[in-house]
C-alpha cells in the first residue's frame, strides 16, 4: 500500500496568503478602500476571516503587505525578462535624461489602475494610522528615496550637481510635485510634466544672464 503523505501546511499557508493578497488588491481596485472589509477579503480569497486576523491586525496591514509583494513580483518579472532584479536609477552620464526616465516611469505607475488604487488607499490610511504610515514610509518610500539620493550623490562626484546641495531635499523637489498633482487629480499627470520638473529643478527659476 502506498504511503499517504501528510498535507504540506507550508504550501497551504503560502497559497492562502497569495489568495489573500490578490483578494485585497482586487477589492480595493473594484470597490475602493472604504468599502473593502476583512470579511470581503476572506470571502474572495476562500479563507476564514480568522485566518486573516491570525496574520494581520487590520485590512490596512493586509493591503500594505500585498502591495509590497506586488512590487516584488514586478521586480522578479523584470529579472526574468533579462534585468538584474535590483532597480537603480541609471547613470548614463546625462543626469537630466536619467531623472526624466525614472520620473516618467513613476507617472506610468501612478496612472496604472493596478498600482493607483492601493497607493491612494495606503497614502490616505498612513495619515490617520501612524503605525501604517511609518511602515509604509520605511518599506516603500524610503527605499525609493534612497535611489534618488544615490544618483544625485554620484552626480555631485562628477560635478553635475553642486557640492552644497542636499540630495534628499533635491529628491523632494523632483518627486513632491508629482505626488501633489496625483493626489489632487486637478491636472493630468503626464510625461511632459515629469520632464518639466527635471528641467525646473536642474536649471532653476531665476532668469539666466544673456548670452554674448
Amino acid at each position: 500500500m502506498a504511503e499517504s503523505k501528510a498535507p504540506d501546511s507550508t504550501r497551504r499557508s503560502e497559497k492562502s496568503r497569495r489568495a489573500i493578497y490578490a483578494a485585497a488588491l482586487s477589492l480595493v481596485g473594484e470597490n475602493g478602500y472604504a468599502k473593502t472589509t476583512i470579511e470581503g477579503i476572506a470571502a474572495r480569497a476562500g479563507v476564514g476571516k480568522q485566518t486573516i486576523y491570525r496574520w494581520w491586525p487590520s485590512k490596512a496591514a493586509v493591503l500594505l503587505e500585498a502591495f509590497l509583494d506586488l512590487g516584488e513580483q514586478a521586480a522578479e518579472a523584470a529579472e526574468a525578462a533579462g534585468g538584474d532584479g535590483a532597480y537603480e536609477i541609471p547613470d548614463t552620464g546625462d543626469l537630466a535624461a536619467d531623472l526624466k526616465l525614472v520620473l516618467r516611469a513613476t507617472v506610468d505607475e501612478l496612472n496604472d489602475p493596478t498600482f493607483e488604487a492601493p497607493t491612494r488607499a495606503l497614502a490616505a490610511e498612513g495619515i490617520v494610522d501612524a503605525k501604517i504610515g511609518a511602515e509604509y514610509a520605511e518599506k516603500l518610500l524610503e527605499p525609493q528615496a534612497a535611489l534618488y539620493v544615490r544618483r544625485l550623490r554620484a552626480a555631485q562626484e562628477t560635478g553635475a550637481v553642486r557640492d552644497d546641495i542636499d540630495p534628499r531635499t533635491a529628491m523632494e523637489l523632483l518627486t513632491g510635485p508629482i505626488v501633489h498633482r496625483w493626489l489632487l487629480r486637478t491636472l493630468p499627470l503626464t510625461h511632459a510634466y515629469a520632464d518639466s520638473l527635471v528641467d525646473y529643478a536642474l536649471n532653476g527659476l531665476a532668469p539666466r544672464p544673456p548670452r554674448h
